[in-house]
């Protein structure tokens, strides 16, 4: 459904966009968007986080700190009346969307970039289909009896530059132990505790993640900025192992008869596919009209390096140097390192949606502040402009796409945040709001969180705190 918001909408004419601009086009869409915003209560920050998965069984497991909660998940399709068909999460992550629309039985396509992820949902699946009552009897010897430290053989932990001295060395040595020792399960209980590992590997580190990147505990080593950092406690690998191995037990097989979990339904279950790589390579080559609903929450334009954040289980996965370079690259750019994509050579009929973002008025506004306070030198790294376009023209084509592969009147429910680049709040929700209607959907409804997001730590000083609205876009496919 095509606006008119080209017609009234316009930069005015300047040699500079200013502030000032911004905040008048930005006005003019709240304006247009009036009737669509609504203050909703009841969605806390803990429900559209994961921290609403830290005590469910299954789903706290690996604290997948990007996610969505399984409660929201399930909100939204009763709310919306999504009950069956089939759904899909083009940014699927640690699989919260899919295991819960699989848990009500509906079917589930995911699609994840990250290996962490893809190794989370298949593991999950593996122990859902094809896990035995001697598999889980050999998890119990586990959590009994440290297997490991009997071992004389070591698989070498494989390093990245940006993880080593991840671990104290007497941790290096257990992990690298333990890694043999998994060796001789046979490949689902090999699957499983390989997994718990990865589990366990932030809280057996002197890492934590922390957005943008990996802090370091003082005690690694590693050269410290101006005030040291103090993590806490670093757990002990056997204690962190054994108790995340028990975890899984309690929440598979619970000594409470009546207590639930992810994979105790009575509802038949529904399918649950995982395409590997990135949406953008893997929706155009998927049906027309497919999915019923697609819920997701991608990537925010927030500087955050998911690569770096996942470092330590990248690493575990075989990740190497020119691997973590390509992944970086080859996600929806949310990092200042981020290239410009070739959109139109990864698919050529992503024109309407280039389009689109071309004419998004407070979009171009934007991107021309940026540009100036660049060729100023006044933005704290140059790379940003290029990751604010990168990240709304790929964001606008894979929008096209989940237009093109969703049913008539489908809902498509997406969590994502505002933000703020010198000093210039980026209205996400409005632009990408105004796009989707240019390429086929209605905005129902830009649910706001009661509580929005604080101003960053690198902007407070210079421009004072003002929260940035937090929001779940509610668009139907026309």
């Amino acid at each position: 459904m095509a606006t008119n918001l080209t017609l009234d909408f316009k930069i005015q004419p300047s040699a500079e966009i200013g502030i000032g601009e911004i905040e008048r086009l930005d006005s003019e869409f709240k304006g247009y968007f009036k009737s669509k915003f609504y203050v909703q209560p009841s969605l806390t920050r803990s429900l559209v986080s994961f921290q609403a998965n830290k005590n469910r069984p299954v789903y706290r497991w690996y604290k997948y700190k990007e996610g969505f909660s399984a409660s929201l998940v399930e909100h939204f399709f009763q709310k919306y009346g999504v009950s069956s068909g089939k759904i899909l999460d083009p940014f699927a992550g640690s699989g919260t969307a899919l295991f819960t629309a699989s848990a009500i039985g509906l079917d589930a396509d995911g699609i994840e970039l990250l290996p962490i992820g893809q190794q989370i949902i298949s593991t999950k699946r593996l122990i859902e289909s094809e896990f035995t009552p001697d598999d889980f009897d050999e998890l119990r010897r586990w959590t009994k009896s440290s297997v490991w430290q009997g071992s004389q053989e070591r698989i070498s932990l494989n390093e990245l530059r940006i993880t080593g001295k991840a671990y104290p060395e007497k941790t290096k040595e257990q992990i690298e132990k333990f890694l043999a020792a998994i060796k001789k399960e046979n490949e689902r209980v090999q699957a499983v505790l390989f997994f718990t590992l990865l589990c366990v590997l932030e809280i057996i580190s002197f890492t934590r993640k922390d957005g943008q990147y990996l802090r370091w505990d003082y005690r690694s080593g590693r050269k410290q900025g101006k005030k040291p950092f103090d993590k806490g406690e670093i757990v002990d690998f056997e204690k962190a192992i054994s108790e995340k191995i028990g975890e899984i037990l309690e929440d598979l097989q619970p000594t409470e008869p009546i207590q639930q979990t992810m994979f105790a339904t009575q509802t038949k279950q529904g399918k649950i596919h995982l395409y590997d790589g990135s949406c953008l390579d893997v929706m155009p080559k998927m049906r027309d009209g497919e999915y019923d609903a697609i819920i997701t929450s991608p990537p925010y334009c927030n500087r955050y390096d998911y690569t770096r954040t996942y470092a330590l289980e990248l690493a575990l996965l075989g990740i190497g140097e020119k691997g973590l370079v390509n992944l970086r690259q080859t996600m929806l750019s949310c990092t200042v390192e981020n290239r410009a994509k070739d959109l139109l050579k990864i698919n050529p009929l992503w024109t309407d949606a280039i389009a689109a973002a071309d004419s998004q008025e407070l979009l171009q506004a934007i991107l021309k502040y940026l540009e100036t306070q660049k060729a100023q030198g006044l933005l704290n790294n140059n790379g940003i402009p290029r990751m604010v376009r990168g990240y709304f023209y790929e964001m606008a084509c894979v929008i096209a796409e989940c237009s093109r592969v969703m049913r008539p009147n489908a809902p498509l429910i997406m969590v994502n945040d505002n933000v703020r680049y010198a000093g210039a709040s980026i209205s996400v929700d409005m632009i990408l709001s105004s796009i989707a209607e240019r390429l086929g959907f209605r905005v129902e409804n830009i649910l706001v969180l009661p509580n929005g997001k604080g101003n960053s730590s690198q902007q407070m000083g210079e421009h004072g705190r003002e929260e940035l609205r937090k929001c779940i876009y509610i668009w139907r496919k026309i």
